[in-house]
């Protein structure tokens, strides 16, 4: 096997290994983001465009050249067998045909590979991308929801205290009311006692001023 051949043999092993790797159940989408979002890799992404660009183009070309050398080999091969050519060179046909072959499937499935791995990537970015967007939603609506039962009993707690505030504003106005209408039966009775009181002295004086009168006239008299 050539050395460009080698090179690409190598690279499927490679893509092979990472996408067994990358499918694997016990490693999270986000600890995959967490790599990808490394020092490291973050200093490679920044030309992974074009990386991926030209090993799209090496292994488009050398997928090219193998269908040539598969259809090369496959038509001297037809021209051999027809011409009943040596044995000899028949084996060194078939030989070569079937490393265009080998060449053609290798080139083929790294070429395959290299965009599926593309995309698998690009999809676990998404959907690590995805999951912390929900996660940090539902801490929100949690909060929120924490937030909405907090001022919901805070709203009660204060109602309650209304409440209570109410009663015993209510209870101390009939107390006030309730001690205000003694006071005021205190208060008519003293008048009562003091407009008998008045009503006696009157009598009392008019009694005393009618005696004086009397006793003027029988004054005047004895005078006489």
């Amino acid at each position: 096997m050539s050395l460009q051949w080698t090179f690409v043999a190598t690279f499927l092993y490679a893509e092979v290994f990472v996408m067994v790797l990358l499918l694997l159940p016990f490693i999270s989408c986000t600890r995959w983001q967490r790599m990808f979002r490394s020092r490291i890799l973050i200093s490679l992404t920044s030309y992974a465009n074009l990386y991926f660009n030209v090993l799209i183009v090496v292994l488009l070309i050398l997928f090219v050249d193998a269908i040539r050398e598969v259809r090369k080999y496959s038509t001297t091969d037809k021209q051999e067998t027809n011409t009943q050519s040596h044995l000899g060179t028949l084996d060194n046909i078939h030989m070569k045909l079937f490393r265009a072959q080998r060449n053609f499937y290798i080139a083929g499935f790294a070429l395959f590979l290299w965009l599926v791995l593309r995309r698998l990537v690009v999809l676990i970015s998404t959907q690590a991308t995805l999951e912390a967007k929900t996660e940090a939603a539902m801490r929100q609506a949690a909060g929120a929801s924490a937030m909405a039962k907090k001022l919901m009993e805070e709203g009660e707690q204060r109602k309650k205290v209304e409440e209570e505030s109410t009663d015993v504003d209510k209870e101390s106005l009939a107390n006030d009311l309730k001690e205000t209408k003694t006071k005021l039966k205190e208060t008519d009775e003293e008048l009562e006692m003091v407009q008998s009181d008045f009503t006696a002295m009157k009598k009392q004086a008019e009694s005393t001023n009618r005696e004086y009168d009397r006793l003027l006239e029988e004054h005047s008299k004895l005078q006489v």
